[in-house]
């Protein structure tokens, strides 16, 4: 039997495995950092401090996990289902535009609280849009999904310049981005939060977009594990003959969950368009759709899992900058090697230890 079909417990699939990997992938990071002559704990140390040091930093490495949340949450959404969603870029792009123009026509009426939940929707509807077409070609074409959805994300990308630079842009302004929104469409920073442990946010801009990510977690575990259209996603994922053996539509079930995953995507506009920047911009996205690959790989495709990997590449991100800032010798591609090392052995090596494992519990987990 291959050790990738047997039942390990939770504890090691979930927690030692992951572990493992990113133990790997720390430790061969700490090599390269001391081939450039610099201390590799030191260099550990100072990354910890700019993520988690102090307020402002915990600020912003909390609103880089918040993008990540949201993306990763749509690729296991399509995971589960047996589909590989890469285009999240792309659909998180047009749910930019889903949610830029609800907060322009409504911000200058109502406050932000009536305009949030408008913002969400919009973003969904438009991310979920842009998905669609992708579901179609693979439910009724047999159009493989992910070169339909990583095209799309240049498409997508296109198409955002076009409207920034021609259709949504200010008159006058050489900037192609939109009027800033009023105050009824700008997402408040969570600085109370904050503050219940004692820490200033400064002008890390954490916003409520953080708590509709764990909204949206919470909601996923529901769909995946708690409801007959989640086992049904689950099943086509497993095995698509047992699923059409056992009456489940092939072509609905993959559409339906593509739309989930795509508007999943489009939330994600919420944190940079509404929450940090209050107006639409191109690149905003900033490569969060393909992040959550890897988060959603390193999270198992479980919502708990996601939100704890979103939080880890975070700290990478943020410490990541305090650290090419404190280490000028650690440039910002070194940071890029440190995130590509902990992407590979979560993903493409993330079996490389479960042999290994299989054997060991096999040997002495009791009968």
């Amino acid at each position: 039997m291959s050790t990738a079909s047997v039942p390990l417990p939770n504890w090691i699939n979930y927690g030692l495995i992951p572990i493992l990997n990113l133990l790997v992938a720390f430790l061969i990071s700490g090599f390269v950092v001391w081939l450039i002559g610099e201390n590799p704990l030191d260099a550990l140390v100072l990354l910890l401090q700019g993520a988690l040091g102090r307020g402002e930093g915990i600020g912003f490495t909390l609103f880089y996990a918040t993008s990540f949340i949201f993306t990763g949450l749509s690729v296991a959404v399509a995971i589960h289902a047996g589909l590989f969603n890469i285009g999240s870029e792309g659909q998180a792009y047009l749910g930019g535009l889903g949610c830029a123009l609800v907060a322009l026509a409504l911000d200058h009426y109502v406050p932000w609280y009536v305009t949030m939940p408008f913002a969400v929707i919009g973003a969904a509807i438009f991310g979920a849009a842009w998905a669609f077409i992708p579901a179609w070609l693979q439910a009724k074409r047999g159009s493989h999904i992910v070169i339909t959805t990583i095209m799309f994300n240049y498409i997508g990308a296109a198409l955002m310049v076009y409207l920034l630079v021609h259709v949504l842009i200010v008159p006058g302004k050489m900037a192609p981005e939109t009027r800033t929104f009023l105050e009824g469409g700008q997402l408040p920073k969570l600085d109370w939060l904050l503050a219940l442990f004692g820490m200033r946010l400064g002008a890390a801009p954490f916003n409520v977009s953080f708590l509709i990510a764990l909204v949206m977690a919470f909601l996923v575990w529901l769909l995946i594990w708690r409801t007959k259209l989640g086992f049904e996603m689950r099943t086509l994922g497993v095995s698509p003959t047992a699923a059409s053996y056992a009456g489940i539509p092939y072509a609905r079930t993959v559409i339906i969950a593509m739309l989930i995953s795509g508007g999943l995507a489009g939330m994600m506009s919420l944190n940079p368009v509404m929450g940090a920047s209050a107006r639409l911009q191109v690149e905003f996205v900033g490569g969060a759709g393909f992040v959550g690959i890897a988060v959603s790989l390193m999270g198992r495709n479980h919502p708990v899992g996601i939100i704890f990997a979103a939080i880890l590449f975070g700290i990478l991100y943020q410490g990541g900058a305090e650290l090419s800032f404190d280490m000028p010798n650690i440039t910002r591609e070194m940071i890029l090697v440190i995130q590509g090392l902990v992407i590979l052995f979560a993903g493409a090596l993330e079996y490389m230890f479960r042999p290994a494992l299989v054997r060991a519990y096999q040997q002495f987990a009791p009968a």
